[in-house]
């Protein structure tokens, strides 16, 4: 794609994303912009949708809200707090495991490191990438299902998976669009460019999307 195109696309994106539904830690990020909130709501968001993912930080927010006070909960008290997100016993394991190694080896604070972030028990690229540009506005681009579809279906990108995705991102988009790419494409597809059946019809960017798939 043309970077003037793909300037273009995203210009307008940004001038319509904030009307749509946008991903909970990003919600969670404008009330408070804590790494440490920002990467255990994070977790919690793997294979969870996004209605359950805010519940569930919330909940454990209330009672715990820093490694500290994570570790004075009980595995199954941080389970019956994040409960019903997906892989939730696996999860309250992580979460106590990170405390702890934020703790010893990080003197209390999060990583702001992509690759220190990536030591942490269950964190990839995706919550690491979001925890550099949420939690400390760094440059990075956070790639999920939603970011690496839409891509692919609008021919920015001809990639096959989310880290081919993100290097292929890293090459072609101008820094000053790394950290809204993620909000404003998770917010699309949210709302407009769904999986199945998107809604070309209202989408503000269908007369330059290329429509890969789309049958």
């Amino acid at each position: 794609m043309e970077k003037s195109k793909l300037v273009h696309i995203l210009e307008i994106l940004k001038s319509q994303y904030k009307n749509w539904n946008a991903p909970v830690v990003t919600m969670i990020t404008n009330t408070t912009h804590d790494p440490f909130k920002i990467l255990i709501s994070t977790l919690l968001s793997l294979r969870t949708k996004d209605a359950t993912t805010k519940k569930a930080s919330l909940q454990l927010f209330e009672r715990a809200s820093t490694p500290e006070e994570i570790l004075k909960l009980s595995t199954e008290q941080i389970e019956k707090l994040i409960y019903p997100v997906g892989f939730y016993h696996r999860k309250a394991r992580q979460m106590i495991e990170i405390s702890r190694m934020i703790l010893k080896k990080y003197h209390g604070r999060v990583p702001d490191e992509l690759d220190e972030l990536l030591k942490l028990p269950g964190v990839g690229r995706k919550t690491a990438n979001l925890v550099i540009t949420l939690g400390f506005n760094k440059p990075g681009i956070c790639v999920d299902t939603h970011v690496h579809r839409i891509s692919n279906r609008m021919g920015i990108v001809k990639t096959k998976t989310p880290f081919e995705t993100e290097m292929r991102l890293r090459e072609i988009l101008p820094v000053k669009w790394w950290i809204i790419y993620n909000d404003m494409l998770v917010s699309l597809g949210q709302t407009i460019c769904r999986p199945r059946n998107p809604m070309c019809n209202i989408c503000p960017v269908s007369l330059y999307c290329e429509k890969v798939g789309v049958v």
